[in-house]
């Protein structure tokens, strides 16, 4: 519910999630080697603003998580493995949401999936149970360096004026 990439996820810390202000700051990622870095471009430096569903989550799982700074740890509370997510996480919860390719497998290999269901939602229009976030606002929250980019992968989901119409923020949509 943040449109956050797996690394942006996997290298979040506690310190840059204020669920008073109902945002999240990203400010590093973790590579696949778990290393900690600065977020993939200077656009991926950001605030996004959190769902009001996702600020109780949140604070249940701040009370249940492993003991240390990364709001998704492993269970020593250092960066998590993305395979580990993938496999023991992402995989079984399609499977048991039934969501699921034709042989009973997860659905969606890639974690990348929730990114742009994640975009979608932010763009769809309202009648279709979207939110109707305009373009740039979009753009920002993703984390792209040009709107173009987000054009580019999502354009076709847009109203017909490209969607710069004016739209409530996902906090005021809640």
């Amino acid at each position: 519910m943040t449109g956050l990439r797996a690394s942006e996820l996997r290298g979040l810390k506690w310190q840059d999630v204020d669920l008073k202000q109902r945002e999240l700051h990203v400010r590093q990622r973790a590579d696949r080697f778990r290393t900690l870095g600065a977020p993939k471009s200077e656009s991926s430096s950001r605030t996004v603003p959190l769902h009001a569903d996702l600020v109780s989550i949140l604070r249940e799982w701040k009370l249940a998580c492993p003991i240390g700074e990364f709001v998704f740890p492993n269970g020593k509370g250092r960066v998590e493995d993305l395979q580990n997510i993938v496999r023991r996480g992402w995989h079984p919860a399609q499977v048991a949401a039934g969501v699921v390719d034709r042989d009973g497998g997860a659905k969606y290999s890639g974690f990348h999936s929730l990114r742009h269901f994640f975009a979608s939602w932010c763009i769809n229009k309202r009648s279709e149970r979207g939110l109707e976030i305009p373009a740039k606002t979009v753009q920002s929250w993703l984390g792209h360096s040009t709107i173009s980019m987000t054009l580019d992968v999502y354009g076709h989901l847009f109203p017909g004026d490209g969607g710069m119409f004016e739209a409530p923020s996902l906090l005021e949509a809640t």
